[in-house]
């Protein structure tokens, strides 16, 4: 059975944060790591805690996990060249640069030209792969796709903050943006079991069918296919070096905890 590569999504709101994440990463065994380029432009924050529920808290042996606030900062604050510069340093595994657009669930301030301008600028920093949206317009695409011919590789993504619709939609979407990049990741949002399993079933209607894809969710049932991606021969799972039973519930995994799962399946050996 093919084993996935794992790629897990750095986490943090600056450089320093996310080299001290890769470093994590490369000792889990992860064989890539995802740079979220639009995240360098918001700060991290916790919210200011709500009297009635500090007090719930006290009751509940569980403790509560709360959600940060993430607070836009101006476009001129980030110096995209010597973040670029500094992380290709720091990062010894191949990385994935994504620089996700509000339309998507991303963080990224500027206009959308400015923002083909950084992906432009990440390809030709020399990085490995290239996060392009298959709704960018037709012309930057193909502009971008140029770019990175023959230097990086395209994950060619859809995030939708829709739940999933049926399988064969889902199965549509993916051969239909076949040429898009070299694989094709889908994300919707989930919400319990029956969302999991249109994700599970339209990743088991691509199993053998020579697509380069990985499907998956946020929220419940999200972690479904990433937890069977080697038997659903999906070519890459996204993870994250954040631990805590708030993951499952957001959908996403622990790149040790994937990892082990597998041999518990017994998808790999030991």
């Amino acid at each position: 059975m093919p084993r996935p590569l794992i790629c897990v999504t750095l986490r943090g709101c600056t450089v320093d944060e996310m080299l001290k994440d890769a470093a994590m990463a490369t000792a889990a065994g992860a064989d890539m790591v995802e740079v979220r380029l639009d995240k360098l432009w918001v700060v991290e924050q916790m919210p200011e805690p709500d009297p009635a529920e500090e007090e719930a808290k006290r009751d509940d042996r569980r403790p509560k996990y709360v959600e940060p606030d993430f607070i836009p900062q101006p476009l001129d604050s980030v110096d995209v060249q010597g973040a670029l510069e500094s992380l290709k340093q720091g990062i010894d595994l191949p990385v994935v640069l994504t620089c996700r657009p509000e339309r998507q669930q991303g963080h990224y301030p500027g206009e959308e030209g400015q923002r083909i301008e950084v992906l432009s600028t990440a390809i030709k920093s020399g990085v490995s792969w290239i996060d392009l949206e298959v709704d960018i317009e037709s012309k930057a695409r193909k502009s971008l796709m140029d770019d990175a011919s023959g230097k990086a590789k395209v994950v060619a993504s859809l995030h939708s903050s829709e739940n999933p619709p049926s399988a064969s939609e889902i199965i549509h979407d993916v051969e239909d943006n076949s040429d898009a990049g070299d694989i094709i990741k889908i994300c919707y949002r989930s919400s319990g079991r029956h969302d999991g399993l249109r994700l599970f079933e339209a990743a088991w209607g691509l199993r053998s069918s020579g697509a380069h894809y990985a499907i998956m969710g946020l929220g419940w049932g999200g972690d479904w296919t990433r937890i069977h991606a080697p038997l659903l021969e999906q070519a890459l799972v996204y993870t994250t070096m954040d631990k805590g039973l708030h993951i499952s519930r957001q959908g996403r995994i622990n790149a040790s905890d994937l990892q082990t799962a597998w041999q518990l399946l017994e998808y790999e050996t030991a």
